[in-house]
């Protein structure tokens, strides 16, 4: 069973930081895909069940970025 969680991250600007965003993302235990909208900052977070949220916020702010809100 695939588990999608939505996140806004603020401060992407470019495909750099799309780029950063995911790598750091796809490292956090059980992600199974990221998918970033940089027009919306809108970060898509698929895993094969529960992932915990503080380490994906970890994860944006070790790219450089905020998550403003998990949605």
């Amino acid at each position: 069973m695939t588990t999608t969680t939505t996140y806004t991250v603020k401060g992407m600007t470019c495909g750099h930081c799309v780029s950063s965003v995911t790598e750091e993302i796809t490292e956090v235990a059980g992600v199974t895909g990221v998918e970033v909208d940089l027009a919306t900052g809108l970060v898509t977070v698929g895993s094969d069940g529960p992932v915990d949220a503080a380490a994906i916020t970890a994860a944006v702010k070790e790219a450089g970025y905020e998550v403003v809100t998990p949605s």
